[in-house]
Parts: C-alpha cells; sequence; structure tokens
C-alpha cells in the first residue's frame, strides 16, 4: 500500500498521471455538461413506486382525466366581479381547452366566489414522461401565463396551482447551476489564496477540485440518465458544494504534509512520496468514512433519498482519486517554487517552530483540566440544543420560496375568497364495481366537503374529492389519513387516495422513515470504519458520541435562527435526515486527521503528550479545512428555495462548531481525560505500544 500511494510522485509516473486525467476529462466533459439538463424534480419521482400517492399518479393514467400537474388560474377584482371580467375567464377557459384537448374532460367551469369578487378555473395537464414532467409543467404554465396575461384596471390575474409551484420552482433553478458553480470556485479560490499566501500554490489545489467536480458531475449524470434514480437540482447542487469542498480539504491536508517533508527531503519526489505515505491513510479513511455514510442512503425508501447516495459518493470518489493522483502530480511537476514566497528548504525552520503559538497555549489549557474543559463544552453544546424542542418540520408547500412567486399570490387570493380545500383536491382511486360504495365512505368522512366521480372504465374509477380544511394544515393531514384508513376498509374496491396533499405527505412521512432506518446504519458504518482505523473501541464510540452532539446542537440552534432571524415559517421535511449524513461524516472525518496524528505521536511520547502536539500540529490546516468546507456549504444560503438555504446554513454551521469546538475543546479534552484508555483494547498504536505512564515511556525511549 505505501508503495502504491507513492506512485503518483514518481519521476515518470508524475507526467503519465496527468496525462491519464487530461484524457479522463475530455472523455467525461460532455456526459457531465449534461447534468442539470437531466434532473427531475417532481414530486411524483421523488417517492417509491410503492407509495399510495404514487401509484394513484399511475392509475390515473388509464383515465381521460389526465395524471398531469393540475393548474388553477384565479381573478380578483376588490369592487367585485364585473361582465367583462366572466367574459374573459371564459374565453381564456376555452382557449386553454383547445390548447389542452387530451384533458378538456378534466377542466372545470369557471367559478364565482361566494363573496363576489373572483372567478376561478382549473385544468389538469397531459401526462408523460416523468423525468420531462417539470420542463413540460414550465412550458404549460409560462404558457398560460402569457395567454391570461396579469389583469389591468383594476382586475388581478394570477395562474398558480400545483403546476404553478412546480413551474416557478424550476424557474428558480435556471442558471444557477452556472452561479452556484461559479461562486463555489471563487470561494474556494479566495480562501486557498488567503491560506496559503502564495500568488501561485492555490491554482494547484483548485485544478484537482475542478477535475474531480467534472467526473462527480459525469457519475450523477449517469445516474439520472440510466437508472431509475431521481436525481433532483438539489441534489446536483450540493454534489457540486460537496466534491469542492471535501476535495479542497483533502488538498489542504496533503499539502501541509508535503510541506513539512520539504523540510526533511532534499528530492521533492522523495518528499511527495513521504506526505503520500504518512497523511494518506488518514485521507482514505476519510473519504471513505463520507462515502460510506452516503452509500447508507441507499437504504432509504424515498428515490431522491436513494440517489443522493451514489450521487455523492461519485463526487467523494473522483476528489480523492484526485487528490491522490493528480494533485501530488501537479505539486511535484511545478517544483518548490510553486510554494513561492514561504518555499520550504531542507534543513530550514523545525516544525516546532511553524506550529502556531496558539494552538499551543489550547493543548496546554486543555491538559490542565481536561476534565472541566470537556464538561463545560457538552453543557454548552447541550444549551444551544434546545432549539430542538421548538422545531417545526411543517413546511407549507407556498412557504418553501425565500420571496413571494406567482402560484404563492394564487394561493393567497385562492384562500381569501374560496373554501381552502378547493386549491388542492384529493383523488380517490378504486375498482369500478366498488366505485359507488367508495363513494359513500368518502362522503361520510368527517372533513370531507364534496366528493364526485370525475372519471371510469371498465376496470377502475376515480373521486375527486374537495376537503374542508387548507393546504399543508394538520387538519387537513389527519382528513387525509383517516380517508385513507376508511376506504382500504371497502372489501374488493383496492382503493387509493392520492393528488397533491397526499404527495407531499408521503414525502415528508417517508423522510422519517428513511431517517430512521439510515441513521442509525450510518453511525454503525463509521463506528466500524473507525474501530478498523484506530484499532480501538473507546476512542470510535467517543468520536460518534461528540459528532452526534454537534449534529443536535447545529439542528438546535439553526430551528433558532431560522424562526427568530430568516423569519421562515418551519424546517424543510428532507433537512434532518440530509444534515445529519453529511455533518456526521464530514464531522468525523476532522476527527479523523486528529486521532490519527494523536495516534501516531503517541507512539513515543503518550497519549496526552501525543494528543497536545497533534492539535498543535494540524489544528491550522483543519481549521483552515473546516473554513473552505464551511464557505463552500454557505454558497446554498443565496439560492430562492428555502430547503437549499436550511441545508447550506446548517452544515455551514455544523462545520464551524465541529471545527472551533468539538474538534479543538471536546474530543482532545476527553482524549487527554481518558488518557491512554482511549486506545482499548490493545492499547497499541501500530506495531509500538502505547506508553501507559511516565515509567512506561521512558522503557519505550530506552528501548527504542
Amino acid at each position: 500500500m505505501r508503495a502504491v500511494l507513492a506512485l503518483p510522485a514518481g519521476r515518470v509516473a508524475k507526467w503519465v498521471v496527468l496525462v491519464v486525467w487530461v484524457l479522463i476529462m475530455v472523455a467525461v466533459f460532455p456526459l457531465a455538461s449534461k447534468l442539470f439538463s437531466s434532473t427531475n424534480n417532481s414530486l411524483v419521482g421523488y417517492l417509491s413506486r410503492g407509495a399510495e400517492s404514487t401509484q394513484v399518479e399511475e392509475l390515473k393514467k388509464q383515465l381521460s382525466t389526465g395524471s398531469g400537474q393540475r393548474v388553477v388560474v384565479v381573478y380578483e377584482r376588490a369592487g367585485g366581479i364585473r361582465d367583462e371580467d366572466t367574459a374573459k375567464a371564459k374565453t381564456d377557459l376555452a382557449e386553454v381547452v383547445r390548447r389542452y384537448p387530451a384533458n378538456a374532460g378534466t377542466a372545470s367551469s369557471v367559478t364565482p366566489s361566494g363573496d363576489g369578487s373572483a372567478l376561478v378555473f382549473g385544468f389538469t395537464l397531459p401526462s408523460g414522461d416523468p423525468a420531462k414532467e417539470g420542463a413540460n409543467t414550465g412550458k404549460a404554465v409560462d404558457e398560460t401565463r402569457e395567454l391570461v396575461g396579469q389583469g389591468k384596471d383594476g382586475l388581478t390575474v394570477r395562474v398558480g396551482g400545483p403546476g404553478g409551484v412546480l413551474a416557478d420552482q424550476l424557474k428558480s433553478f435556471g442558471g444557477l447551476h452556472t452561479t452556484v458553480l461559479l461562486a463555489t470556485i471563487a470561494v474556494v479560490a479566495l480562501l486557498l489564496l488567503i491560506i496559503y499566501r502564495s500568488p501561485v500554490l492555490w491554482i494547484a489545489p483548485l485544478i484537482s477540485v475542478a477535475f474531480a467536480a467534472q467526473g462527480g458531475q459525469a457519475v450523477a449524470a449517469a445516474i439520472a440518465r440510466h437508472t431509475g434514480f431521481t436525481v433532483t437540482s438539489g441534489s446536483a447542487f450540493v454534489l457540486v458544494v460537496l466534491t469542492y469542498g471535501a476535495g479542497t480539504d483533502y488538498a489542504l491536508l496533503l499539502i501541509a504534509r508535503y510541506r513539512e517533508e520539504l523540510r526533511r527531503h532534499e528530492d521533492r519526489h522523495d518528499a511527495m512520496k513521504a506526505a503520500l505515505r504518512r497523511s494518506g491513510p488518514a485521507i482514505i479513511a476519510s473519504a471513505a468514512t463520507v462515502g460510506i455514510a452516503l452509500l447508507c442512503l441507499l437504504f432509504a425508501s424515498m428515490n431522491a433519498n436513494r440517489a443522493l447516495g451514489p450521487v455523492g459518493f461519485g463526487g467523494i470518489a473522483f476528489a480523492l482519486l484526485a487528490t491522490m493522483t493528480l494533485l501530488p502530480a501537479v505539486l511535484v511537476i511545478c517544483g518548490r517554487w510553486v510554494m513561492w514566497p514561504a518555499i520550504p528548504r531542507p534543513g530550514g525552520q523545525p516544525e516546532s517552530k511553524d506550529e502556531h503559538r496558539m494552538w499551543h497555549r489550547i493543548g496546554d489549557a486543555i491538559e490542565r483540566r481536561p476534565r472541566k474543559a470537556w464538561i463545560g463544552t457538552l453543557v454548552l453544546l447541550g444549551a444551544l440544543a434546545a432549539g430542538l424542542f421548538t422545531m417545526n418540520l411543517g413546511l407549507k408547500e407556498v412557504d418553501g420560496f425565500t420571496g413571494k412567486p406567482e402560484a404563492v399570490e394564487a394561493q393567497e387570493l385562492l384562500l381569501a375568497h374560496y373554501p381552502p380545500g378547493i386549491t388542492r383536491p384529493v383523488q380517490v382511486i378504486s375498482n369500478t364495481g366498488q366505485l359507488d360504495a367508495v363513494l359513500g365512505v368518502v362522503r361520510d368522512t368527517p372533513g370531507v366537503a364534496n366528493a364526485v366521480v370525475t372519471g371510469k372504465n371498465d376496470t377502475i374509477g376515480q373521486i375527486t374529492t374537495t376537503l374542508r380544511f387548507a393546504p399543508d394544515t394538520r387538519e387537513e393531514t389527519g382528513t387525509l389519513h383517516s380517508l385513507r384508513d376508511r376506504v382500504h376498509q371497502v372489501r374488493g374496491a383496492n382503493a387509493l387516495v392520492g393528488g397533491h396533499s397526499a404527495i407531499l405527505i408521503d414525502v415528508a412521512e417517508s423522510n422519517l422513515d428513511d431517517a430512521k432506518v439510515v441513521i442509525p446504519l450510518v453511525l454503525l458504518t463509521i463506528l466500524i470504519v473507525l474501530m478498523v482505523l484506530l484499532r480501538a473501541v473507546v476512542a470510535p464510540l467517543v468520536l460518534i458520541a461528540t459528532v452526534v452532539i454537534s449534529f443536535a446542537t447545529t439542528l438546535g440552534l439553526s430551528a433558532v435562527v431560522f424562526q427568530e432571524l430568516f423569519g421562515f415559517a418551519g424546517v424543510d421535511a428532507t433537512l434532518p435526515l440530509q444534515a445529519f449524513v453529511f455533518l456526521v461524516a464530514l464531522g468525523v472525518d476532522y476527527n479523523i486527521f486528529l486521532m490519527g496524528r494523536a495516534q501516531e505521536e503517541a507512539r513515543g511520547i503518550g497519549t496526552t503528550a501525543g494528543m497536545r502536539k497533534a492539535l498543535a500540529a494540524t489544528g491550522g490546516v483543519i481549521t483552515s479545512a473546516g473554513v473552505v468546507l464551511a464557505a463552500t456549504f454557505a454558497v446554498l444560503v443565496s439560492l430562492p428555495l428555502v430547503a437549499w438555504v436550511q441545508i447550506g446554513f446548517v452544515v455551514a454551521l455544523g462545520v464551524v462548531i465541529d471545527t472551533v469546538v468539538v474538534r479543538t475543546v471536546l474530543v482532545p479534552a476527553t482524549t487527554m481525560d481518558l488518557g491512554d484508555r482511549a486506545w482499548w483494547p490493545g492499547n497499541r498504536v501500530g506495531r509500538v505500544a502505547v506508553p501507559r505512564s511516565r515509567y512506561d515511556r521512558i522503557g519505550a525511549e530506552r528501548d527504542g
């Protein structure tokens, strides 16, 4: 393994590596450039085929009622609707029916509001390829908005409904992939320039992560095009920042070790070989931890969650591969001058002179009172986690935008003038023979305002139901659950309840179910990786506990920030699971770097002194890596959807907490308090025993 790790630093191999990477990039670029055109943002696509609402959407394709998105057009005049307003609405409806004849039967008539101030009609778009549903819906909604206009002379016209919401979501995606990519590159370049204070050195890691990002995007595009996974635009954005953030972190750690070795070796090739051998195992273990954690998402039931696993794994794999092959080759090809102006020379400043005095002071302070340090830190983190008790996971769909697009305005008009359930009708599918029986049960269900048969064939029929409650409320959710329970009991009906509200409920509940499966699996797999890496039980358990605490603190503090500062109405249902996977995996990353170095140093000077030296040696580079990763995820905060803002903020904040508090104080203090017991059961590191006491340390030094 040591020989394999050192290969990219060979005198001939470095050129071979560079050529191979260039050829890889030429091959993958056409596919990588198609990633964002291959994404699927359909809500139905998020779910598994086994979800009840998904089954309803499939069955609706057999009926003339259509199975596409529902679009609603609402008209409002403050002084009361006039005859010319009604005439315009009817003309608009006739044109919509003409444009979408396949679903003419599903278009509703123009319906006035009870207060006489509004009109509304709705229609269902044609069904088609689910992967293209978003693009088709966006085009149809844009055409409808152009047709009906925005209103004039006191008449307000807005196009919304589920189709309008999807169209506005897709519109918010437009051009953002370029914006996110450029912003991420700019952030990484700026931070590397600040960290290295070199006009040249930052270019090498940036080239490395840019190549890795192209490879990761090619993998994601292949997954989107050739598998049954649903790769969303959100997953694609996360892939970009994850690859750049993690890849830059790995590059920082390798370059830091390379600089150390350049002071020990005359030949830069030998220095890089030593750097790869000494830092490679920790970097590989860290990448493996993140990759394995992401692959645990394959056990999720939601298509969108499952897809994020292999998509993220592809990005991490390319980031690791580029760091361990391309980056060393580029650095060795460039030579020492790439470090200018602070060029490391053999026999130059001793390593201890380069270690920042601040990290020495922190290590000394923790060593004096390690138990008080970790207990005090736990109390602080626990207090910050209290926001978990006030966190609201019920983010409404219309509250999912950071602004107010037209679909949200349409929803507000509808709720102001019509019964709340009119905005999202519920569809019940039943066998034709039991359709009347199911219709009776639906009408008798508390909370149902109206139910009519809107289509049937020889095998199945559809009942369209209006509820008495507003969308995304507890009352609506309770009614839908009750409706499902009741129609499921009709023998021989095989009745299913779907519709847009049912889809959203299934998405939220599937996320909670996935969390119950994936979270324990992530913890278990990471624990196993840590045990194999550290060849111990106690230290891995401590590390797992610290990252879980860090996650709870981050989510609790974020919940308060979202509500009190950002003014969000709630937390997106996808946030806890995705944030957990990223924060736990990435948090363990930094602890692996720290504990790996501590274990290495403990071979000769004992656990406490080894941890103190490891903290001083890695403090600067790990903190720099944490800042880079946090800043790259913070790019997502600028996006127009609340779900992206939240995942970006939570991961960025979590990385900062983990880097500044957990890795700087909690882990070192806990390890120092445990002493050599941290490496139980073997109390051994590699081939050399960890000294158990001052007398054992003297004996170890005497024995060489």
